[in-house]
């Protein structure tokens, strides 16, 4: 079973999350990061790391934001490999925590 990236990355994405991972998985969209879930090993190591507490293990994402299941593994497969930690987006403190951001998805 993966982890999933969700909703509140959209606009902040920090990349804590990505310096913690010992198998690369998670992959870069300008303004959003996924998780490869046939390349995710469920360390869990991820999850605690992420200031905008957008990481769920599959099993436990909210009801409401289960579309991002599948979003992971469609855009995973077309985004480039990230593998070390960035600043996170100019305005991710403003973005954290507001509902809703699917609309600003960039991909």
């Amino acid at each position: 079973m993966a982890f999933v990236v969700t909703d509140n990355c959209i606009r902040c994405k920090y990349t804590d999350c990505v310096e913690v991972c010992p198998v690369d998985c998670f992959y870069e969209g300008p303004n959003f990061l996924v998780i490869h879930p046939d390349e995710c090993i469920d360390c869990a190591l991820c999850e605690p790391e992420c200031p905008a507490g957008a990481i769920f293990s599959e099993d436990e994402v909210p009801a409401d934001m289960e579309n991002f299941v599948a979003l992971n593994a469609d855009l995973a497969e077309i985004w480039p490999n990230i593998a070390e930690k960035k600043d996170p987006l100019p305005d991710a403190a403003d973005w954290d925590g507001k509902p809703g951001k699917l609309q600003y998805l960039e991909r």
